[in-house]
């Protein structure tokens, strides 16, 4: 027994030092020469050899499973070569994952030019390359500590099952002692300090920043909710945007102080208790007097894009009242895996407490009551808005920004697009009901005239968030066809695999991207929020004059 325990440590650390197979390594090196390629944001040196090492790993990783296979299956070795063609191969490699490389700056400067800015500086391949072969090499050694484990859970099931059986068991067994370690000590371990970090940030108040002082806000004089109970981006909303003087100003008239409620996480236990918070709130800010009532879902952390708000406030001269309600504090990737269903329950609880009163008023006094979210914000209010219960008594409408591939409201949309219309600025039946815009306006060939409600959705042709898809691992998105958007790579290829990487690593950075990505800009807010709204008399003028103005005023 001690001999076989020392034979088996012996195996083990030849294992862990043996010489790489070539196969893979000649995948290994496909895989990371063509993530250098364009995608559809830029990417820094430091997050390309990220990117390349993942998915080298992947392709080692492909080739192992499929040797694997073959060996379980009997089928022995798959190929056997010379070593002179090994080293040709091997360095035939070698030479186009430099080639490669070197291309590397011009394909990112692909996306810039695009994007109409200008080209950046070379994107430092030695970089990409020490980078991408660490991680690399870091994959690889812990595809042998799994391989390793595989083998001996199959030594030691081959002394009561069959050969075979006794490799299926062991590939089981080294599966869920790695999959345990990964979500019970890793994956969770990071969700804690994420949780833990998130919730400190939320609940610091900095020394400059002070309860608002207009009486039309949440927190503000005579307001029963507590300021400091806000969280930090519910604080930043009633504090900030447009008062009535500088609305008039901009107009040259008379305006309104708009009314801005916001209940944060902390205010109540339940979703249900938060969306009575934020309802009475409404009520006593004379909310229902308005002209304009919006119901706005923010993003995972409580946040509402400034561009959003602000432009809504100066178009409704400032005759508006938004609503929102705090679900999470986290961002919103995390927000999703920790508790996706907490904003649903959110989203639901303040639509129908705010649409059962409404439905109540006189149709010629009630306020004109529309839905707003970006991001997760816009999943969560497409996910409880009940469309056969709204036709008895419809809402006015919605404007939903970057809705994120998770969205089935935003994917059916996409699906049934009116045949010649492009994936990425869908046309959808008539144009009565649901349009799309991007930074270029809105789509063209509208058959027919708005109805009673109008569903606008904004979304830029580069943002990841909304275009990703997990068949992209196997399947050419009908957004990267001949007609596609202008912000996108003309030089961008579907690449089996490697694809779905990219547009993943691309998520990560598609904030902080100012007009692209998933970056919505207040310029692009004011037409979709004008087709939204149809305010009376407004001229393309309007629109110009209005977007010159908030320049640089709208905090990102």
């Amino acid at each position: 027994m001690a001999k076989d325990r020392v034979k088996a440590g012996g195996a083990g650390r030849r294992r862990l030092l043996a010489r790489p197979s070539a196969p893979g390594l000649l995948l290994a090196a496909l895989f990371f020469g063509l993530s250098v390629t364009p995608s559809m944001v830029p990417r820094a040196p430091e997050l390309q050899g990220v990117l390349g090492g993942v998915v080298a790993g992947i392709g080692y990783g492909l080739w192992w499973a499929w040797a694997a296979t073959a060996r379980w299956m009997g089928l022995g070795p798959l190929w056997r070569m010379p070593q002179p063609l090994r080293v040709a191969l091997m360095a035939g490699a070698g030479l186009g994952l430099g080639l490669c490389l070197w291309r590397a700056a011009y394909w990112q400067n692909s996306i810039l030019l695009a994007w109409g800015l200008p080209e950046g500086k070379a994107s430092a391949p030695i970089r990409i390359a020490l980078i991408g072969g660490a991680v690399f090499l870091i994959l690889l050694l812990l595809g042998r500590v799994f391989a390793g484990s595989v083998d001996a859970w199959q030594r030691r099931s081959r002394r009561l099952l069959p050969p075979r059986v006794a490799q299926g068991v062991g590939l089981v067994v080294a599966l869920a002692i790695f999959g345990t370690l990964i979500d019970g000590v890793a994956f969770r371990g990071l969700l804690r300090a994420l949780d833990n970090g998130a919730r400190v940030a939320d609940g610091l108040i900095p020394p400059e920043e002070a309860p608002p002082t207009s009486a039309f806000v949440s927190g503000g004089p005579g307001s029963p909710l507590d300021w400091q109970e806000m969280g930090r981006w519910g604080r930043s909303f009633v504090s900030s945007g447009p008062d009535a003087a500088a609305i008039g100003a901009f107009w040259g008239g008379a305006a309104l102080e708009p009314i801005r409620v916001y209940v944060g996480l902390n205010a109540a236990d339940t979703p249900e208790a938060r969306a009575r918070l934020a309802f009475d709130e409404v009520l006593r800010l004379g909310g229902f007097d308005r002209a304009v009532l919006v119901v706005a879902m923010p993003t995972g952390s409580g946040w509402l894009d400034p561009g959003g708000v602000d432009t809504l406030d100066y178009i409704a001269r400032g005759d508006v009242a938004t609503v929102a309600v705090q679900y999470s504090y986290l961002p919103s990737p995390v927000s999703v895996v920790v508790d996706p269903t907490q904003g649903v329950a959110e989203a639901a609880a303040l639509f129908d407490i705010i649409y059962r009163h409404w439905v109540t008023l006189p149709k010629e006094a009630r306020p004109r009551l529309y839905l707003h979210g970006l991001s997760l914000g816009a999943f969560l209010s497409q996910e409880t808005v009940p469309l056969l219960d709204l036709y008895a008594d419809p809402i006015d409408g919605a404007l939903w920004v970057g809705s994120p591939y998770l969205s089935e409201f935003w994917q059916m949309v996409q699906a049934r697009r009116v045949a010649g219309s492009p994936a990425w600025r869908p046309r959808f039946g008539n144009g009565s009901l649901i349009r799309t815009m991007s930074q270029q306006g809105a789509a063209e060939q509208v058959d027919a005239s708005w109805g009673p409600m109008r569903f606008v959705l904004l979304q830029y042709g580069s943002d990841p968030i909304v275009f990703f898809d997990w068949s992209l691992a196997w399947a050419r998105p009908d957004w990267l066809g001949a007609e596609r958007a202008p912000d996108v790579s003309p030089l961008m290829r579907w690449i089996p695999v490697v694809t779905l990487f990219q547009v993943g690593m691309d998520m990560a950075v598609a904030v902080g991207t100012l007009g692209f990505g998933h970056d919505y800009l207040a310029r692009d807010y004011i037409p979709a929020w004008v087709e939204t709204l149809a305010p009376e008399g407004w001229t393309p003028a309007e629109t110009a004059r209005l977007q010159a103005h908030l320049a640089g005023l709208v905090p990102r």
